[in-house]
């Protein structure tokens, strides 16, 4: 064996052990830091901390997120805009960015049209413009399928229906809290 490939496994044989959990060293807690504790697994999702990072005037208050504060977006408003859109088949959904798209949708009764819509969250609150719907038509023709305008209500009356739904998944959930 020469030099330099036992100089080689060396270096392979080190870095390995380097990367092993339990190099024989104990290290315990440092009387310049206090002592130690285990940190819960909210304090381990993030390296902010348990807050996360926040900027802003009012970054430390508390915002009704709804019961899945998880989701970047407003449960309620996210969980009513998956309910009012259920009937239609859903092509994606993405509750941190707060997008629900779905594909076409033929009204049994009207076969000759179609539909699909776009859903937005705008935000982490339940307010009244923190959600946009986009609505898509198309019309069957000769040619096949061709773009249409769609009702000009049409947007506006889902958007009311799912504010009026995550208001009443709002109100529920607290009259269920209050019970308990």
């Amino acid at each position: 064996m020469t030099l330099r490939s036992l100089l080689a496994l060396l270096t392979v044989v080190f870095s390995v052990a380097a990367c092993s959990d339990d190099n024989g060293v104990k290290v315990g807690p440092s009387p310049e830091l206090g002592p130690s504790r285990e940190r819960t697994p909210a304090e381990n999702q993030s390296i902010f901390g348990p807050g996360g990072l926040s900027f802003g005037a009012g970054a430390d208050k508390k915002k009704d997120l709804g019961e899945g504060a998880v989701l970047g977006v407003n449960a309620y408003l996210w969980r009513a805009s998956l309910d009012t859109v259920s009937f239609m088949p859903i092509t994606s959904a993405d509750p941190f960015g707060g997008t629900i798209v779905t594909d076409w949708y033929t009204a049994p009764n009207s076969p000759s049209e179609r539909y699909k819509l776009n859903v937005y969250i705008l935000g982490r609150e339940l307010r009244s413009d923190g959600v946009r719907v986009s609505v898509f038509r198309q019309v069957q023709g000769k040619g096949g399928w061709a773009d249409a305008p769609a009702p000009a209500t049409m947007a506006n009356a889902l958007e009311d229906t799912i504010l009026t739904k995550a208001r009443q998944l709002r109100i529920t959930g607290l009259e269920q809290s209050t019970a308990q």
